[in-house]
């Protein structure tokens, strides 16, 4: 075998060998740089290309990976979209336009889905050189490698994204388990001769902006609250879980309604600096005196049902919501006499509003007709739910928010 023959080989060699070990290295744990430095390795040290520019489109703009040989200021001077975007196959420099891209020999482009999405550029600036240029003598093998480095960071970029994702979906897991322990069970609600408790509770996503909590006061007395924060995700979550820390340290037997309202605002302010708002529906039941007083803060009207009447009437009395405003204009306590049995739903937006072909529908009709049914508050949100379920189920509206009920039976 002749000496040139036998050089031929060895470079045939040296060539398929350098691209097993990067085609294997795209399963591998390799960062970026490892990739970009057994690149340049591969083009300036074994092949004798002196001049390497590696482009690369990622996360919506094009990052510069490698630069060997090149003038410090050149990249600035490039613009990809200008300069480069045209060439979608391998082209020598003769044929630019742009007078920056003289600095090279030739483009190579990396297309994936009939779009460039990485750009080489390489060159031989040793003016003492003879014979055929090493880059377009290496020009195919150099392309080949190209699309590798491409695929094995694209593979790294999709493989960090898909563990940052699982990370945020056990993060998001985690933060679900905390805040239903927030939420009050069926068996941790407090259930007396005179009142009876029942309540659903279904966010739309992993968390969500929904809350509500019954607390056991002095003398018999019962407090409330369903709530809603504007938004949905993590800051919602956050917002409601610092929201019921709140409620429980400050709704006491000697604070009154208004007093704890205003206390609620400020604190809400204080979390949300303006940037998020709580609606609230918030009561206190005196069984002694059979009253319910109540502040309704921008939320959702809850429908109280007398029995013996037959009469329904929407609790509407209140104020804005929390973290609205710094001073509350107006805030009004609306007073319920609970007479004779009667019962009361309360509820997030979430089971109201719904979407109904191109359309955004509010309508409560369900739980107004719902509540006459002679049945027990627990039967009564089944019901609620179960039509809801069946409406979904059967395509008729599609549900967008979380749904919280808090029902109660007074007797």
């Amino acid at each position: 075998m002749s000496f040139t023959s036998s050089k031929r080989l060895k470079l045939s060699t040296f060539k398929l060998n350098t691209l097993l070990a990067m085609a294997q290295a795209i399963s591998g744990e390799m960062r970026t740089e490892d990739l970009m430095e057994r690149f340049r390795t591969i083009l300036n040290d074994d092949l004798e290309i002196d001049r390497i520019l590696f482009i690369k489109f990622e996360e919506k703009k094009w990052d510069l990976l490698l630069s060997t040989n090149c003038p410090e200021t050149l990249f600035a001077e490039i613009d990809v979209e200008r300069d480069l975007m045209e060439f979608t196959e391998i082209s020598f420099v003769s044929t630019a336009e742009s007078n920056v891209l003289q600095e090279f020999d030739i483009i190579i482009p990396v297309i994936q889905n009939n779009a460039p999405l990485a750009f080489v550029l390489i060159a031989d600036t040793k003016e003492e050189a003879k014979g055929v240029s090493a880059s377009i003598k290496h020009l195919n093998f150099v392309q080949t490698l190209s699309i590798i480095i491409f695929v094995a960071i694209e593979n790294l970029r999709l493989f960090h994204k898909t563990l940052e994702q699982e990370a945020m979906k056990k993060e998001l897991e985690l933060a679900s388990k905390m805040q239903n322990l927030l939420i009050p069970n069926q068996e941790t609600l407090p259930q007396t001769r005179e009142v009876k408790i029942y309540s659903y509770y279904h966010p739309h996503s992993e968390v969500g902006g929904d809350f509500f909590d019954v607390i056991q006061l002095e003398k018999g007395e019962i407090g409330f609250c369903i709530a809603d924060v504007s938004g949905k995700g993590m800051s919602a979550a956050i917002i409601m879980s610092n929201f019921q820390a709140n409620l429980r340290a400050l709704f006491t037997h000697d604070i009154t309604l208004t007093g704890l309202v205003e206390k609620l605002n400020f604190r809400v302010l204080a979390t949300a600096k303006g940037e998020r708002f709580i609606t609230i529906f918030i009561g206190r039941y005196n069984p002694m005196r059979k009253t319910l007083e109540y502040i309704n803060a921008g939320h959702n009207p809850p429908v109280f049902y007398d029995r013996e009447t037959g009469k329904i009437e929407l609790l509407t009395l209140g104020c804005v919501g929390l973290g609205m405003i710094e001073d509350i204009p107006v805030m009004n306590v609306g007073s319920v006499r609970v007479n004779s049995p009667s019962k009361l739903i309360c509820y997030t937006d979430g089971l109201v509003e719904y979407s109904q072909g191109d359309k955004v529908v509010m309508d409560q009709s369900l739980i107004e007709q719902s509540i006459k049914e002679d049945m027990p508050v627990n039967e009564v949100v089944d019901l609620i739910v179960s039509t809801r379920i069946e409406q979904v189920e059967s395509n008729e509206i599609v549900i967008f928010d979380d749904i919280s009920i808090l029902g109660f039976e007074f007797n």
